[in-house]
């Protein structure tokens, strides 16, 4: 019985001893995972390009817009009479000067019908002429008093009727002789051909087109805004426009506003001059933003606003504790622009719920925790150890 009691004594006296050692790894491991946390979290490394330090600014307020680059001098050649295109004279691309010839139609019809007209006008004139001598010569004789006054009246309701029938001919030639002159078409302005839109041997149609025609040294962009933007868009303004395709920015200026909306959009066009510049085309789609006014406000950079929650906030570094700790400051948004004075196209936004002198953390530095530590470190000493602290931080 003894051997068999100190025997169990011992088994709980080496449990004991294997679950105090268990423990004691557990709580190792557990405190050491615990600095590990601490360590990995103790703080985030804010570069000096990561903080903006709110104070007013001059705030360009602007519009975005897109619109579509047209020559203020567009014209669609159309065929002024019916018949088959015989020479089309131009090509696209082609320059042609103010009353050039560029299309032919098949003339032959309209000329005989000239000359049919002319001819008509001709036999008029003779029955005219001869109406005429008759009433003279009835004149003559009703004072001398040989014949009647029924007679003369006669005779001038006569010449009443070839004058009448002559100035129908003259007319019927007029018209006649301006079909002939539509056959040929020619150049409104001068310009360029923009493109071509039927070929030699075609039976054109009335009003049909054949070409289009574009002055490449006026242009302007035409821009649609919607009805709560125009209220703020005046003859004037300027913008800075992007081309697609191109880098560099252009400037253009508002020159006219329609003042009425368009029936179908329920948008109201706007009309930007555009300087004259190489490499600009009829048809080109810009984006870009219109200076509406300039105003003297505290704002931030719109990367820096969170809408990761309900209520907009920013991040910023509560300086005066130590350590600096991230905050959150929830904010109220106003009028979005860019800086004046600034080439820089990164959009700025007035705020109100923000302080003069706070430090607000960038977007770049993406979202953190409240609470957070922060060291503030020079941009060379920053290098790979902030952006890795910052993710880590974000974690």
């Amino acid at each position: 019985m003894m051997k068999i009691r100190t025997r169990w004594v011992l088994i709980l006296v080496v449990a004991l001893a294997l679950a105090g050692g268990l423990w004691r790894a557990l709580a190792a491991k557990r405190q050491a995972a615990a600095q590990l946390t601490q360590t990995a979290e103790a703080h985030i490394d804010v570069r000096e390009a990561d903080v903006w330090r709110a104070r007013e600014v001059a705030l360009l307020q602007t519009l975005p817009i897109t619109g579509t680059i047209k020559a203020v001098n567009f014209a669609a050649i159309k065929a002024k009479v019916v018949g088959e295109i015989k020479e089309i004279l131009v090509r696209e691309g082609d320059a042609v000067a103010m009353g050039q010839p560029l299309v032919r139609v098949d003339p032959v019809e309209f000329e005989s019908r000239w000359q049919q007209a002319r001819e008509q006008a001709e036999s008029a004139k003779s029955q005219l002429e001869i109406a005429q001598r008759q009433f003279d010569t009835n004149q003559a004789l009703v004072a001398q008093g040989f014949i009647a006054k029924v007679a003369l009246e006669n005779s001038l309701a006569s010449l009443r009727g070839a004058q009448a029938s002559y100035q129908a001919a003259q007319a019927g030639a007029a018209v006649a002789r301006k079909a002939l002159d539509d056959s040929l078409l020619r150049a409104p302005f001068a310009g360029v051909v923009a493109s071509r839109l039927a070929q030699v041997g075609e039976r054109v149609a009335l009003d049909a087109k054949i070409l289009e025609l574009v002055d490449p040294g006026k242009l302007e962009v035409e821009v649609a805004l919607s009805a709560a933007d125009s209220v703020d868009v005046r003859v004037g303004q300027q913008a800075t426009l992007r081309v697609e395709g191109r880098a560099q920015a252009i400037q253009a200026r508002v020159k006219r506003v329609s003042p009425s909306a368009q029936a179908a959009t329920r948008s109201v066009l706007a009309f930007l001059e555009l300087p004259a510049q190489e490499g600009l085309r009829h048809g080109l789609f810009v984006e870009g933003s219109l200076e509406l006014r300039r105003l003297q406000t505290l704002a931030v950079p719109l990367t820096a606003v969170r809408t990761d929650r309900p209520q907009l906030y920013v991040q910023w570094v509560q300086e005066n504790q130590d350590p600096w700790r991230v905050a959150y400051a929830p904010v109220q948004l106003g009028p979005r622009g860019r800086l004046a004075g600034s080439e820089s196209d990164e959009a700025w936004v007035a705020v109100q719920g923000v302080s003069a002198g706070q430090q607000i953390l960038r977007g770049e530095v993406g979202g953190l925790r409240e609470g957070l530590r922060v060291r503030a470190v020079t941009p060379a000493a920053a290098g790979a150890a902030g952006s890795a602290s910052a993710a880590s931080a974000a974690r």
